[in-house]
């Protein structure tokens, strides 16, 4: 494994001032075979926390968020859970140790119903870490259409209910930080608006949050703070607010 030199960097890199990291990964390389994707990424979020991580398409951001799980067994640097060495952890470890995940593609179970789907993980609402808990109830009323299709299998529901179980899935293991990766892709404005809302009672509710999406404007909308990737390395971060008005966010999504 070979280390590319970082290039000059023009654009000044703002980490978090939160002292107190859920998360905290430092130097972080990651390899699929002979290819270097990751480059010495530093990524802090704090108890309570939510962050947009930016980028265009193939920029790293999927491959930084499976290192961060396990996912990535080619990977060097330090990841920090909870104040515990989590480096070589692997993603079972991880998601014990309150971490859940909603991927890209949804990975809902097939053959199982929705019910099946949604208690398989669960954890009792009442060792949430902070608020109300995600319980079965809370998750039925939340996602209503999940009510009405509880006994179907994942297999025969629509691409945004297939998208809402997997949210519910992980919200029911009682998760200190939720990551969701692309969780509005390809689907209808209407579910889209849904997933939001749902986005911000998550906020609301005080769980930290990693969010992936390309509707950059709607993440900076819900983060506190947002890391941009460029080629696998960090080239802008800071508070949303700021980075909503900072011209260099523009040469690096594209839009």
């Amino acid at each position: 494994m070979t280390r590319r030199s970082r290039p000059p960097t023009w654009v000044a890199i703002e980490m978090s001032s939160h002292s107190d990291p859920i998360l905290d990964a430092r130097e972080i390389h990651a390899w699929y075979g002979s290819s270097h994707v990751l480059h010495g990424i530093d990524l802090q979020i704090a108890r309570g926390e939510t962050l947009g991580l930016l980028g265009r398409n193939g920029m790293g951001k999927s491959t930084l968020i499976r290192t961060l799980l396990g996912h990535v067994a080619q990977r060097e640097g330090q990841i920090r859970l909870f104040g515990e060495d989590f480096s070589r952890g692997r993603p079972h470890e991880v998601a014990r140790r309150g971490v859940a995940y909603v991927p890209e593609g949804r990975g809902v179970f097939p053959n199982l119903s929705v019910r099946e789907n949604l208690v398989m993980a669960a954890k009792p609402a009442k060792v949430a870490p902070r608020g109300k808990g995600w319980s079965f109830d809370r998750v039925m009323a939340t996602f209503p259409r999940l009510a009405e299709r509880i006994g179907h299998p994942g297999a025969q529901l629509s691409g945004g209910e297939q998208q809402m179980l997997s949210i519910g899935r992980a919200l029911m293991t009682q998760p200190e930080l939720i990551i969701l990766d692309e969780a509005t892709e390809g689907l209808a404005p209407l579910i889209v608006a849904e997933i939001w809302r749902v986005i911000g009672e998550i906020r609301a509710d005080g769980i930290a949050t990693l969010i992936v999406d390309r509707d950059y404007r709607k993440v900076l909308a819900h983060a506190d703070r947002a890391v941009v990737l460029q080629k696998g390395q960090v080239v802008l971060a800071g508070a949303s607010a700021a980075l909503r008005d900072n011209p260099a966010l523009n040469d690096y999504l594209g839009v």
